[in-house]
């Protein structure tokens, strides 16, 4: 090998090490910062002749396992819709009480029979009535706070579907542009390393959005399909999501109910969307968990109030002392909302005594309950007729003796009729209350649960593509020295060439 070949691959060699030096260096600086994976130099040896002739860097790349990222994604999806459904349960969990502890539903309701047991003993006791009134208050104040709460978090789910709308097209736009610079440079042959490190940061905010698997293909470009078969276009104006704001009330329902559907390029997929990512858990929280805990809060509410009616006390009621009727289709399409408006009946609040009277007489009828005469404004002080019907048959399983209360519905709730409730046939009002408080605690409770667990999950993948593409400053440091000496190696290599090159022109002159 001559003097020129060998000082050919020296200073190749130095060429080389500067490159992967400058590598290393970027590495280090980026070890703390997130979704950066580590780069390496990929170099190949020159011959010619078979003779060797240096080596030749080709553009850094990154040491990434696609497949783990790829799983990590569907689990950010996974903990994304989990986080958001959590998130709205938690709310009306707060506000819904603790079973058991006084404060919830069934409890607030067993107060108010406790107040009727204990007027028994004196029934014309003004301060008996009025902590019958007092009690009463209390639970419909519950309901409708708790009912309020349901409507705030299915209009924050609805606000939330804008927002992640709206972050899911930026996401799209800032991908696109991105692969577009990484197509023009793997044509050009220059290492795109950098920019698909910037690409997986939208990427990842996608994943949180829906869920979404990702297909790179080898010129750089990149698809993403969905479970439910959407495919996402990420050419500048090829893929567009959409929606509209408004305000929801109970009786609002998708599709064509006054909610908006969310399109893709105009085209509805509401439905394809509803699942995984925080977007999927908003619309879940909107169109079927909200208005499920709603459905159940108007069932209690109408079951309770047309309890008490059918035994002659009009005690909850509208603002106005109307109770709503239940005859309509789908069956709670005559009270949708009325958890929002119970309150004790104006009249008993102005006259406490119909506690004790009762506020209306009932003929009796088969399958009802039976008949039932109020005491007159001027009747015996001690009359318990109306305490008595309130304590054994409002109360109760039976509407009269022998004859089982007509069951709440548990079927075919909702503004659409397609909700299921958590009541069973018959039946007492303190089993329909704490049925309805247990299903909305156990709900909270299986999806922070389930939470818990995805979110381990997500930590454990996380861990193993950190593992194999995070920055080892003990490793880059290691690199880094063997670098130096390959640097002073070649260097030293040059300054016998250049000393044998200064001996030989000293030589010939």
């Amino acid at each position: 090998m001559g003097i020129g070949v060998a000082l050919s691959n020296a200073m190749g060699g130095l060429a080389n090490i500067n490159r992967d030096l400058a590598v290393v260096s970027q590495n280090v600086s980026n070890a703390n910062t997130p979704g950066y994976a580590r780069q390496v130099s990929n170099q190949q040896a020159l011959s010619v002749g078979g003779q060797g002739m240096g080596v030749v860097s080709g553009p850094a790349t990154r040491v990434l396992n696609a497949q783990q990222q790829g799983d990590l994604f569907t689990q950010n999806a996974t903990v994304g819709g989990l986080h958001t459904r959590q998130q709205a349960l938690a709310s009306i969990d707060t506000v819904m009480g603790t079973p058991g502890q006084g404060n919830d539903i069934a409890s607030l309701l067993g107060k108010v029979q406790d107040g009727f047991s204990a007027l028994l003993a004196n029934p014309d006791s003004q301060s008996g009535q009025a902590q019958i009134l007092s009690a009463a208050q209390r639970f419909a104040s519950q309901i409708n706070t708790v009912s309020a709460a349901v409507g705030s978090a299915r209009q924050h789910a609805q606000s939330g579907i804008l927002a992640d709308v709206a972050s899911l097209n930026t996401a799209i736009a800032s991908v696109g542009a991105q692969t577009q610079q990484i197509m023009t440079a793997k044509a050009a042959g220059v290492s795109t390393a950098d920019l698909e490190n910037q690409r997986d940061v939208g990427m990842a905010q996608i994943s949180q959005l829906i869920d979404a698997r990702f297909l790179v293909q080898n010129n750089g470009d990149i698809k993403a399909i969905t479970p439910s078969g959407l495919s996402i276009n990420f050419a500048a104006g090829a893929t567009s999501f959409a929606t509209q704001a408004t305000n929801l009330g109970p009786s609002a329902f998708y599709p064509g109910g006054g909610v908006p559907a969310i399109s893709m390029n105009g085209v509805d997929v509401t439905q394809q969307l509803v699942g995984s990512g925080s977007l999927g858990g908003n619309i879940d929280v909107r169109d079927n968990i909200m208005p499920g805990i709603q459905a159940g809060l108007d069932e209690v509410a109408q079951t309770i109030s047309t309890r008490f009616a059918a035994q002659g006390l009009t005690l909850f009621t509208r603002p106005d002392g109307t109770i709503p009727t239940g005859a309509g289709v789908p069956v709670q399409a005559t009270y949708l909302g009325y958890a929002n408006a119970i309150s004790v009946n104006p009249a008993v609040l102005a006259a406490p005594r119909l506690l004790r009277d009762g506020t209306h007489a009932i003929a009796g009828a088969v399958g009802g309950a039976s008949a039932f005469t109020p005491n007159p404004a001027l009747g015996p002080a001690g009359f318990t007729t109306m305490i008595t019907r309130v304590i054994t048959f409002a109360f109760g399983a039976q509407v009269a003796p022998g004859t089982g209360q007509p069951p709440a519905n548990s079927n075919g709730l909702g503004p659409q009729g397609n909700l299921v409730g958590p009541f069973s046939a018959g039946g007492s009002l303190a089993t329909m209350a704490g049925a309805l408080v247990a299903s909305s605690a156990g709900l909270a409770s299986t999806v922070s649960a389930n939470l818990q667990t995805e979110q381990a999950v997500q930590s454990s993948l996380q861990a193993r593509l950190a593992d194999g593409s995070a920055v080892n400053i003990d490793t880059e440091l290691s690199t880094m020295v063997q670098l130096q000496n390959a640097y002073g190696a070649n260097a030293r290599v040059i300054s016998a060439l250049q000393a044998m090159w200064a001996q030989l022109l000293q030589s010939v002159g």
